[in-house]
């Protein structure tokens, strides 16, 4: 039995999307005076929405 797609094939029908992944980290103060951090990814259009992100 013969293979019937090739990986180019299987990698020329995906879609790539115009958004950009961006790991925004925010730091916290506790009570207790230590500091934590919150990460997460935020999915962008343009680079310069960076600056918008709370």
């Amino acid at each position: 039995m013969a293979k019937q797609h090739t990986f180019a094939d299987k990698a020329k029908g995906k879609v790539k999307s115009n958004l950009l992944n961006v790991k925004v980290v925010k730091t916290i103060k506790t009570e207790s005076g230590a500091y934590k951090f919150q990460e997460r990814f935020v999915k962008l259009e343009d680079i310069n929405q960076v600056t918008s992100i709370k």
